[in-house]
């Protein structure tokens, strides 16, 4: 029933926002003719259906013909939005042209707006593509001596699915290895969903990942939906060790890892942290992908948390819902009393494959006593690799 509650809702926005676009169209350009305006009408109405239908249609099948359906449906989802926002400014605009008796050409008026939708479109598109590799120093309290100069790689947010699958993971993989890590995490949302897909071939690449500490991985919301062992078999069967609400000291240092499932119940998360015996005259890093309940990882004395999942909004204006959301503990180095909490962007996306005012990202992570962090450099990646 939630379910299809869920369902019923999306596609009650996506009707929508289609027949918005449609009420501004006809108007502004002047669509008057019956046939133009029942063509109007039937496209209108496709490309509302094409989401939910492309989505299932992809859950079930792992095929070109799914890919390609799906891919240009959430593209065109994020397309949308910015033509709707353009629609909401061009309906603005031309209400106060009207409310001071200023002349004012509607068709000239959307198509700068609609221009301007598109061009931001595309930047978004583009921009999605350019990963960028950034560091941050992280200072954590009585750091053995054996970590000093030591770096971690976090990557979290990778979405392998019907958009990005086998080619984007070997050129994350690649990426990795170019930064030459101690130790890799990997904080969830590997996958987008959709067991369809052949979950072993899609993250193969990363089993080339060889740093000397090792790689370790907790689960995200997207691994969580339905059953979450075939995902965790994919993960294990590529050499990487799955940290389900786990915890392994390596010199000196507890590495604790907590998936999705459990730790959004605030109780049973509390017990999760109370049985894993924290000592809290060492050094711990927590690998959590919800930046979430930090006064509970606070009060276990725990160091340090890494966490993905918000991808700083992704597209224009979101980014502003995803800090009020996480209480401005959605993205950067931050402090939550004396607990370090450090939120990624992501690499990948989710829904449109686009970026807009943020940037995906690979964090490398130097242990140090010193907060320092820099944009290194701009590798490009194929969007839809």
């Amino acid at each position: 029933m939630r379910f299809f509650l869920f369902v019923s809702v999306v596609q009650s926005i996506l009707l929508f926002g289609h027949w918005f676009l449609y009420r501004t169209l006809v108007p502004f350009f002047g669509v008057t003719h019956p046939a133009k305006l029942w063509t109007l009408r039937v496209a209108m109405g496709l490309l509302s259906l094409s989401l939910i239908g492309s989505s299932f249609f992809s859950f079930r099948y792992s095929n070109l013909l799914a890919r390609t359906l799906y891919t240009a449906s959430v593209s065109w989802l994020g397309i949308l939005y910015l033509l709707f926002l353009a629609s909401l400014l061009a309906w603005t605009v031309y209400g106060l042209m009207r409310l001071f008796h200023l002349p004012m050409d509607r068709r000239t008026l959307i198509i700068v707006l609609f221009g301007i939708a598109l061009i931001g479109s595309l930047y978004g598109f583009i921009n999605a593509g350019i990963i960028r590799i950034n560091t941050v120093s992280l200072p954590i309290p009585n750091l053995p001596v054996a970590w000093e100069g030591k770096t971690a790689v976090w990557i979290s947010d990778v979405h392998l699915g019907q958009v990005r699958n086998h080619r984007f993971a070997q050129r994350i993989t690649g990426m990795i290895q170019d930064l030459k890590p101690d130790i890799v995490f990997i904080g969830g949302d590997l996958y987008d969903g959709g067991e369809a897909m052949d979950l072993h071939h899609m993250v193969e690449p990363l089993s080339r990942l060889t740093p000397p500490l090792g790689v370790y991985f907790v689960t995200g919301n997207h691994e969580e939906f339905y059953d979450n062992r075939p995902y965790i078999n994919a993960v294990r069967g590529a050499g990487i060790r799955v940290l389900n609400y786990e915890k392994v000291e390596i010199d000196g240092l507890q590495i604790i890892g907590v998936g999705y499932r459990d730790s959004r119940n605030q109780k049973q998360f509390r017990a999760i942290l109370q049985k894993l015996e924290i000592d809290r005259q060492k050094p711990s890093l927590l690998l959590k992908h919800v930046p979430i309940d930090l006064e509970i990882v606070r009060d276990q004395g725990i160091s340090a948390q890494i966490s993905g999942h918000t991808h700083q909004g992704q597209v224009f204006l979101f980014r502003f819902i995803t800090s009020k959301i996480y209480k401005g503990y959605d993205y950067g180095l931050k402090r939550f009393g004396d607990l370090l909490v450090f939120t990624s962007s992501g690499a990948g996306t989710w829904g449109p494959p686009m970026r807009l005012d943020t940037n995906p990202e690979i964090v490398v992570i130097k242990l140090s006593g010193k907060v320092k962090r820099t944009s290194t450099r701009d590798l490009p990646i194929n969007s839809f690799a």
